[in-house]
Order: structure tokens, then C-alpha cells, then sequence
């Protein structure tokens, strides 16, 4: 597939409704919010789902149902993905995974773990950070804009100026001036939780795996990125095009990296429909 396969939008690659009849039983899709948010952005997901699918929210360490990450050894993305691995074991039937920003890293990792469990993956701008390292040269400008970022966070946390590192981080990701904007419940909530980023994403760029790792990967990918993409993780997006097989690439129009929040409905089409094209495949098998 070419390196520049995920950046051209797909607009209909599905095959039309009218061959695409119900799957029989009701699946699970286990969906993996981005960093600083929490099972809530999946809300809207889980109603457009229904009733073919239950939808299940795990939050991430960090979160007030998770609680903080213990600091017993260094931190992974092993241990964000320990529970999601746990929820495929469980399940009767492969499930579905669904991954925005670091939870497409988690979402990732744990369909390396456990392939055979999952019946396909959905992510939106995954920030597999690793790649970008991985590729050296041709993605060193992507990695020191990240790296970047990284520094100013680690500053901040660094010298207690936990509003200057949520600044950097929140402005980066959802554009100048959206930390200012952000309504105060919402950076106090930030706030507290802004010593997880640094966790996430030293996880995200030590995360130990190789190119010919993919390979095992088999099962259906959606792949996401926003039309207003930033330069990392559209270069992430562009490096994974090039490493998963089975892959589907729409890029979300007059979106950006929070597109699963902000442009919702457009996203939650694509993964329903990703889910559904999945779900009738392996019932015709």
C-alpha cells in the first residue's frame, strides 16, 4: 500500500447497505478514550451501536474510576492494556476494539497480544509514537514536534506549573488558545490528571515493537485521521498504512485530533459501519 494511503479519503468503502444484512447476535466493542478524557466520549458510540452491539468503556489509570497508576516500576502500555487484554480473554467471541489518540496505542498493543480475540480494530489518529522513532530520518521532524511537546510538559509537571504543561499539551492537540477556552471544571479535571501525560507518553514512544509485528495483525483496520491532522499523527497514520494489511483508510473532514469528540457523528458512521462490514464477513465465512 502506498505511504500516502491513509491521508486520501475513502468516501463510501463499504460495500452498500443493501448487501450488508445484520449480524445475528449482539457483539462487543470495547472502546479506549484518549488521554485526559474518560468513557464518556464514547457515549454517542455506544447509542449509535445499539442494539447490534454492546459498546464497553474501560477507563485508563488516571481517571477517578481507575485511580492513579501505583509507581511500582516503569510505566507501559502493558499495563494500560492489561484490563483490555483481560476483557478479550473473557469474551465468548472476538470483540471489536475501538482507539483514540493513546487509546489507539492501547488498542494497538493489545491486538498484538491478542489477535485471535479480536475481530477488528478501529482507531482514530492512534499516537503510536514509537514509529516515529523507528523510522529515524524520514520521520524526525514529526518526532522532535512531539518531543517537543513532551519537554514543555515535563517542565511544567516538573516545577509545579501544572497550567503552563496543560497549556502546551491541550494547544498542540486541540489548537492555540483551546486551554484558555476550556471551561473551568474541565481544567481543574485536566489539572489533576496532567501528571498522567508524561506516563502516557513515555509509554507511547518506549513501546517495544518491531515493524514485522504487524504482520500478525490479520483482522479488519480502520483507520482514521483528521483533515486537520497534526504533523505526528498523521505521519504515525502514514507509517502504519504501509504495515497493516487489512486496511481501510478515511481520512474526517473539516476535523482534528479530537475528532471523535468534536465531529462525532461523521466518525461514529465509519466505525458502525466498520463494525457491521466485519460482523456480516465472518457470519458469510
Amino acid at each position: 500500500m502506498p505511504a500516502n494511503a491513509c491521508l486520501k479519503l475513502m468516501s463510501d468503502p463499504y460495500m452498500p447497505d443493501l448487501f450488508a444484512p445484520e449480524p445475528l447476535a449482539i457483539e462487543t466493542v470495547i472502546a479506549l478514550h484518549c488521554s485526559g478524557s474518560g468513557a464518556g466520549q464514547w457515549r454517542a458510540l455506544a447509542e449509535a451501536l445499539a442494539p447490534q452491539a454492546a459498546l464497553v468503556a474501560p477507563e485508563q489509570y488516571g481517571t477517578v474510576s481507575a485511580g492513579p497508576w501505583p509507581g511500582t516500576k516503569a510505566f507501559s502500555l502493558a499495563d494500560e492494556a492489561q484490563h483490555i487484554i483481560g476483557l478479550l480473554d473473557d469474551a465468548a467471541q472476538p470483540a471489536h476494539l475501538v482507539g483514540h489518540s493513546y487509546g489507539g496505542g492501547v488498542a494497538l498493543h493489545a491486538a498484538l497480544a491478542r489477535p485471535d480475540a479480536v475481530a477488528s480494530v478501529s482507531l482514530y489518529e492512534p499516537s503510536a509514537f514509537y514509529l516515529l522513532r523507528a523510522a529515524g530520518a524520514a520521520a524526525a521532524k514529526e518526532l522532535a514536534e512531539i518531543e517537543g511537546i513532551v519537554a514543555d510538559v515535563r517542565e511544567g509537571i516538573a516545577t509545579g506549573n501544572y497550567d503552563a504543561a496543560m497549556q502546551s499539551f491541550i494547544d498542540y492537540w486541540c489548537g492555540p488558545g483551546a486551554w484558555q477556552g476550556m471551561r473551568p471544571n474541565l481544567r481543574d479535571a485536566l489539572l489533576r490528571w496532567s501528571p498522567k501525560a508524561l506516563l502516557d507518553f513515555h509509554a507511547l514512544l518506549e513501546e517495544p515493537v518491531a515493524a514485522e509485528d504487524f504482520a500478525r495483525l490479520e483482522m479488519p483496520v480502520l483507520l482514521m485521521v483528521g483533515e486537520h491532522a497534526p504533523a505526528s499523527t498523521r505521519k504515525v497514520a502514514e507509517l502504519l498504512s504501509v504495515r497493516l494489511r487489512n486496511l481501510r483508510c478515511v481520512e474526517i473532514k473539516r476535523a482534528g485530533h479530537m475528532g471523535p469528540i468534536t465531529h462525532a457523528e461523521p466518525v461514529n458512521h465509519a466505525v458502525v459501519r466498520h463494525v457491521r462490514a466485519t460482523s456480516t464477513a465472518l457470519a458469510l465465512r
